[in-house]
């Protein structure tokens, strides 16, 4: 008898948690407004997500104004260090305002950052473009971004990783889709073509060490301009589209976001006292690496693939833009994998993977592999991001995700500075993006140990390792 009753105390127990752990998924209202959060999260993300097709303009910006390489990579630099800050002071202010405000303001100064560069710059130069697009659009998209992350990845407690990496999916898709619109317009193709037939004899004048005027053979007016109404147009369509999604953003009933299947069980951490466990600085320099290494490509996609092809200006411009579809489809695919083979597992894959692409992309001219290293690279790349959301919840619990995962991403803004000027210098110099190659394959080689020695902080009550329904590596 005694055994029975121990056997039916063993079989009921579990029982009694999982109409708690499953409460939502059995309301179906729960269910549709999961998924209508999931959707609206996407479409802001993929909004803020165009700041990844920055590429685009790089050579009709250096073609109209006469800017070198270094100048127009730090308007994308200073986008992504402020898109940090933006992402720090956002995911504070949504722990106590709310994420739906956050999120208009974030998009709002996106939309409004890109429509003043286009009016501006070609009066006020390249400081303008630095203040609107970089300061303004950048920290309006760190704003904007962590947002969705933190409140989808709250309404998907059993999945973290599938949640999170389905939101930021949407910003990866927002390359994808704003490179298909914007090539399809006549006049900006007019301009990026004559903008690579100027590339192509400043290269030649400097390979042959003859003078090159850049007024003389800069773009006309006309040109010029229907790039800066491209920006100004986008502008007012981030506005619009952007404010549509954060009107349905909202965090989820308390009962699913505390429900005990969820990984992060047990008292969350504040963000000074993550600041204080060295598992904050292991996680950051993880992201900070992959995101050194992915967006040191991203930033010259264009004049890295021509380089290293040959290829014409406008058949590079296609496929870089439907490559910039596997940035969104690493982000769904790692995060899903990670909730099976653990958070650690995954990101030591994708730093293995990129160290050994970004080796044999050394030396490779024929277009095929140059394609299918950016490919991977950029499926790694976006994997990183949506493996961390699922990695900080883990570790630190959901309670102050906002502020802690913004925290996080200051990484983000650190290597959105070291990736793409790091190149932009060595093309500067030495008149070739290979070189940049081999050192950034090497560090990533080196970055492999981090996710297997990075583990779990322990509990203050217990000094065992908090609990989790996420696999260790």
């Amino acid at each position: 008898m005694r055994h029975l009753a121990l056997s039916r105390m063993r079989s009921t127990a579990p029982s009694r948690a999982r109409p708690s752990v499953r409460a939502a998924d059995a309301d179906p209202a729960a269910t549709r407004k999961r998924w209508l959060v999931g959707i609206a999260g996407m479409l802001v993300m993929t909004t803020l997500g165009t700041i990844y097709s920055w590429s685009v303009f790089t050579q009709p910006l250096i073609a109209s104004f006469g800017w070198s390489n270094t100048t127009t990579t730090w308007t994308f630099a200073v986008a992504i260090f402020f898109l940090g800050l933006g992402a720090l002071a956002g995911g504070r202010w949504q722990d106590r305002f709310g994420p739906r405000k956050v999120a208009l303001a974030g998009v709002a100064m996106w939309g409004i950052g890109n429509t003043l560069a286009g009016l501006g710059t070609p009066t006020l130069g390249a400081w303008w473009m630095y203040a609107t697009y970089g300061v303004i659009g950048g920290f309006g998209v760190g704003m904007g971004y962590v947002t969705p992350v933190t409140v989808v990845t709250k309404w998907f407690p059993h999945r973290r990783g599938l949640g999170s990496g389905m939101v930021v999916m949407g910003f990866g898709l927002g390359a994808f889709v704003y490179n298909s619109i914007v090539k399809s317009i006549p006049s900006f193709g007019t301009a990026a073509a004559a903008a690579a037939d100027y590339a192509a004899m400043r290269a030649q004048a400097a390979a042959r060490q003859l003078d090159f005027d850049p007024v003389l053979h800069a773009l006309p007016t006309a040109q010029m301009q229907s790039v800066m109404d491209v920006l100004v147009m986008s502008g007012i369509a981030f506005l619009l589209l952007g404010c549509l999604g954060a009107c349905f953003l909202g965090n989820p009933p308390a009962a699913l976001a505390t429900t005990p299947a969820a990984p992060a069980q047990g008292r969350s951490y504040s963000t000074r006292e993550m600041l204080q466990t060295p598992q904050f600085y292991l996680l950051w320099l993880m992201l900070f690496l992959n995101v050194s290494a992915g967006i040191l490509v991203i930033s010259n996609a264009l004049p890295i693939m021509q380089e290293m092809t040959g290829a014409a200006p406008q058949l590079v411009a296609a496929i870089f833009g439907g490559l910039a579809l596997f940035n969104a489809l690493g982000r769904l695919f790692w995060g899903a994998v990670s909730d099976r083979i653990g958070r650690g597992c995954a990101y030591t894959l994708i730093f293995a993977i990129q160290a050994g692409v970004f080796f044999m992309m050394n030396g490779q001219h024929a277009l095929l592999p140059v394609m299918l290293a950016y490919a991977v690279i950029l499926f790694c790349y976006g994997g990183g991001f949506g493996i961390m959301p699922s990695f900080s919840a883990d570790y630190f619990g959901t309670g102050h995700m906002g502020a802690n995962y913004g925290a996080l991403l200051t990484a983000w803004g650190i290597a959105g500075i070291a990736g793409p000027l790091f190149a932009a210098n060595v093309k500067d110099l030495t008149g070739s993006f290979s070189g940049t190659l081999p050192v950034v394959a090497a560090v990533l080689l080196l970055a492999t140990a981090l996710p297997l020695i990075t583990k779990k902080p322990l509990s203050s009550q217990t000094g065992r390792p908090r609990p989790t329904a996420a696999r260790e590596c």
